[in-house]
């Protein structure tokens, strides 16, 4: 593998004068992502030689495939049939041939989101206020000037801003998709009420609530200690396309940053050729891809090498507990999957499969949004944080960074968080649905002038860390930035007794206040070496 000296080369802190501005120096963080990944592409196609690959692409294909169609299948209700099957599987197919070719993040999933969804049916609306014979020309026009703006933010280096975005605001930004994916999963329930029957609406639910039971049980064995290593592998590893062969023969008798990557990325150059696929997809009239957030750390996730080791622990009493502990031990970092899914995508086109498409019942597709969707919202980690509050004080870990801060002031943190993704969801269900990045995009700013003026920067340090904090991804966006509550001098107050944060006024320091930086920044669910 290539060695990563010279990753650091690109950047705009300390220089002066001219060349201290991004947009007086067009197409410079292009060229150093091309410059900075080129030399691993023989490596991408080699370390595909793995079993991974295999599960992955099989996996992928699913987690991929089914969302697009239930998107496909609400925005074909939601447009009066402006969208058919053929163009998702077309335009993911599209996404997924362009990124796995000359993208420089492999790993990266484009395809069909709920918020492209969200997208065209918004316009749809507010262009049948006027003359709906005007939408696809409009939808058009849409893509080209998307197009416009990637390629303006790419050349323009505007990519660097995204070194900014913290966990505060991608943790309500996977939230409010993980409502979205469901509130949609219901959406797709309700309708079976409302063009069948009760029957048949009632039937849909039950299967949709099993299809989401099965997958969420194989997965959850596959990091369970049941069985043996190998088939609780392929339990995890083949979840969707077990539960999904099941479940639709079933239904059709009767009528689913912890990734320790190595390779650098490239985001000026990915922004790049999402405008291209933008492009391409406005001028057909087909869904405009985008990044999938649940699929990419999913396909991630399927690449990952987990090793299970064994943790031993003392209580307070002296008692010995063993624990199994799963670790991240490296990621099959390759493009084989992700071009191999697209062309399984293309296969899908052709006339048999899609009979076999159309013989899923739209309950299977309801199963899919909440597996998706709660998936997004288990793992996030503001309903970590609200769990970690309602835990009984004596069953928290004494060595918590948690327990550095004040109940208090996680409630607050939470608070920002909950109104930003509340907001977001609730501007979703309006004709003014389109305008919801405004308040995610607001959150990046309320985090960098605001929330310093509310915590200190060891408090912010336990809650929140940069959400690129992976040195080879940092590379591509200038390097990391300087927080602003490191500004701040003022200590944080803790007095900590039993693994409970009290108020007081003394400044006398505790044991848990001298824990490392590193240490503090891990976040819930994980606990400190």
């Amino acid at each position: 593998m290539p060695s990563n000296r010279g990753n650091n080369d690109y950047g705009y802190d300390g220089l002066r004068g001219w060349r201290s501005y991004r947009l007086l120096r067009p197409g410079r963080g292009m060229y150093h992502d091309i410059k900075r990944r080129l030399p691993y592409y023989p490596s991408d196609l080699k370390d595909a030689l793995t079993y991974r690959t295999a599960a992955s692409i099989v996996r992928m294909y699913f987690v991929n495939l089914l969302p697009a169609l239930a998107f496909i299948l609400d925005m074909y209700r939601r447009t009066d049939g402006r969208f058919g099957v053929n163009e998702a599987l077309f335009s993911s197919a599209l996404a997924a041939m362009v990124f796995s070719i000359f993208g420089a993040q492999p790993l990266t999933i484009v395809g069909i989101t709920g918020l492209i969804s969200l997208f065209n049916y918004t316009i749809y609306d507010i262009i049948k206020l006027h003359d709906v014979a005007l939408y696809e020309n409009f939808m058009v026009w849409v893509g080209i000037w998307a197009a416009i703006f990637h390629w303006l933010f790419a050349i323009c280096n505007i990519c660097d801003y995204m070194r900014y975005v913290t966990d505060f605001s991608s943790e309500s930004f996977g939230m409010y998709v993980g409502i979205i994916y469901i509130i949609k999963g219901v959406e797709e329930l309700v309708a079976e009420f409302t063009v069948y029957n009760s029957t048949q609406g009632y039937l849909s639910c039950v299967i949709a609530i099993l299809y989401f039971g099965t997958i969420y049980s194989l997965e959850a064995i596959g990091k369970s200690t049941m069985f043996r290593p190998w088939i609780r592998g392929i339990l995890a590893d083949y979840a969707f396309p077990i539960g999904t062969i099941f479940w639709n023969v079933s239904s059709i008798t009767a009528q689913a940053k912890h990734f320790p990557l190595k390779k650098p990325g490239g985001f000026h150059w990915d922004f790049f050729l999402l405008g291209i696929t933008t492009f391409i997809s406005g001028i057909l009239f087909i869904p405009l891809p985008n990044g999938l957030v649940p699929q990419a750390p999913v396909h991630t996730d399927s690449l990952t090498v987990y090793q299970t080791k064994l943790k031993r622990t003392t209580s307070s009493d002296g008692a010995q507990h063993v624990e199994p502990e799963v670790v991240a031990k490296s990621v099959v970092e390759q493009r084989v999957s992700h071009f191999v899914m697209g062309l399984a995508i293309i296969g899908t086109m052709t006339g048999p499969l899609l009979v076999v498409l159309g013989t899923m019942p739209k309950s299977v597709f309801a199963g899919v949004f909440l597996v998706v969707g709660w998936a997004s919202i288990e793992s996030n980690g503001i309903l970590q944080r609200m769990v970690w509050l309602l835990r009984e004080p004596r069953f928290v870990q004494p060595t918590d960074p948690l327990l550095t801060v004040r109940r208090s002031k996680i409630g607050l943190y939470l608070f920002w968080q909950a109104l930003g993704v509340l907001s977001s969801v609730a501007i979703s269900q309006t004709i003014a649905a389109i305008g919801f990045p405004v308040l995610i995009i607001a959150l990046i700013p309320l985090r960098w002038k605001l929330l310093p003026k509310m915590f200190t920067a060891k408090e912010l340090d336990v809650l929140d860390a940069l959400t690129a904090d992976n040195e080879v991804v940092l590379a591509s966006l200038g390097g990391a930035p300087e927080m602003p509550e490191h500004h701040n001098k003022e200590e944080p107050f803790t007095n900590v007794e039993q693994g409970t944060p009290k108020e007081g006024t003394s400044k006398e320091r505790t044991p848990l206040q001298e824990m490392p930086t590193e240490g503090a920044r891990q976040r819930v669910g994980t606990r400190p070496s």
